[in-house]
């Protein structure tokens, strides 16, 4: 824009007689001259204007020595990990004490706190630089107690310790199975634990040894229990649902009037008295129920169960309640079980490799108790449980007979059921995005 004003501006001169010309050239001089003046001028009373200087000055510092009395010591804050000794505690947290590990090793409580360390829950060590143990806290109960020492003018000294309560969060996890039920919860990150009982809650609706398919999904809500900050174990599941071969399977946890609590489908049927359609929780099925061949005798015969393939030891589950009728040896049966439950029910388990401790006869059992393991005594190639489900002392399928459903709720259970389950229900549908349905 500067040379189309100057070209103007030669234009209008042009154009004016000579007089005025000179005139015009004198006043647009003072103009300019004044403007550069005002631009260089500043206010009256103003202070100079700053002109930035660099300054270097070299400062000496005071060198200071710790002293020698300051040995505080470190805080270690651990987990107490499967199979851990006071020996190897010691060694992870760099604890060079043989007074403190003699203390612990010969005083009575000491050798008490020290068989009772559960994995999981959390320690707290002062440690001085130098290795030795200022104070230990180390957790000895499941109900939050713990057994503490620390480090005095007269030796160590043995610190009494409130229990303290663990801490409860909730959580929620969804997976989809795609090869196994324990791959699907691993991949979420859901504990072997609730994984288990996940199995055990729903195998009164689904048979996990068949039915299970690819693209079956899960979701549950489930409590973990920390113990200051630190998670120590999985607690109850609170709800849960397993969408099975496209039917929607979903229950919750309901405590009644008597303080009992128990599983209930979504509109209210109980789970407790059901029977679970295997005692084993993973397994194989390796003969089914009817004519065959036997192994041993070599000759056809009425195989009266369902043969389950599991190790030797794989524990062994009632699978309803019941009163134990009969615990000992039987021809070939080996050492069996018999459970009798309601309505003309009977359930036998056989070939076990040995009983629950204190299981005898006239006990009652609960669903999901366990009540042996798996061995192969008796007339047995292998180690196997051979189950029965017996109506009237005749023996049924396992896998085909209709089960008997549990008794139903009264209408004042019904409604208390529902107040109580709601916001489970709703955060079941809020986990799988699902719209909720009012219970009616």
């Amino acid at each position: 824009m500067q040379p189309r004003k100057k070209r103007i501006l030669a234009d209008l001169l042009a154009h004016l007689p000579s007089a005025r010309r000179a005139g015009t050239l004198a006043a647009l001089s003072g103009i300019s001259f004044f403007g550069v003046v005002a631009a260089m001028a500043t206010a009256p009373d103003a202070p100079p204007p700053f002109v930035p200087q660099t300054i270097v000055e070299r400062l000496t510092v005071a060198a200071t020595t710790p002293e020698a009395s300051d040995d505080l010591p470190f805080v270690h804050d651990e987990r107490v990990q499967s199979g851990d000794t006071i020996e190897s505690i010691f060694r992870r947290l760099n604890v060079r004490d043989t007074e403190a590990l003699s203390f612990l090793l010969h005083d009575a409580e000491g050798r008490t706190a020290l068989r009772q360390l559960r994995s999981g829950r959390s320690l707290t060590a002062l440690v001085h630089g130098d290795g030795r143990l200022q104070a230990l806290s180390l957790p000895v109960s499941r109900a939050g107690g713990r057994f503490s020492i620390e480090r005095t003018a007269d030796g160590f000294q043995v610190r009494s310790d409130e229990a303290q309560a663990l801490s409860t969060v909730v959580e929620m996890r969804s997976g989809t199975i795609q090869h196994s039920l324990f791959g699907a919860t691993d991949a979420v990150g859901l504990p072997d634990p609730v994984a288990t009982k996940l199995a055990e809650i729903f195998g009164t609706e689904i048979n996990f040894h068949s039915d299970l398919r690819r693209g079956d999904s899960f979701s549950v809500i489930y409590e973990t229990l920390y113990d200051q900050g630190a998670p120590v174990r999985s607690g109850k599941i609170l709800a849960a649902e397993f969408v099975n071969q496209g039917r929607r399977h979903t229950v919750v946890l309901f405590r009644g009037g008597d303080g009992r609590e128990q599983y209930y489908t979504a509109d209210g049927r109980s789970l407790r008295q059901a029977f679970l359609r295997s005692p084993l929780e993973f397994s194989r099925i390796t003969s089914g129920f009817g004519r065959r061949l036997h192994p041993i005798h070599r000759n056809w015969r009425t195989h009266a169960g369902v043969d389950f393939a599991a190790p030797i030891g794989t524990p062994i589950k009632a699978t309803s309640d019941g009163t134990v009728s009969f615990v000992g040896v039987q021809n070939g049966y080996g050492n069996i079980v018999i459970v009798l439950h309601r309505d003309r029910y009977a359930t036998a388990y056989a070939h076990l490799n040995g009983f629950m401790r204190g299981l005898r006869k006239g006990q009652r059992v609960n669903q999901g108790d366990v009540i042996g393991y798996v061995g192969k005594t008796g007339w047995a190639t292998g180690p196997h449980l051979h189950y029965e489900i017996r109506v009237n002392n005749v023996a049924h399928d396992p896998l085909r007979i209709a089960l008997p459903a549990a008794q139903p709720l009264s209408r004042q259970e019904l409604a208390q059921f529902r107040e109580q389950t709601a916001p489970l229900v709703e955060r079941i549908a809020l986990l799988n995005r699902t719209t909720v349905a009012a219970l009616r």
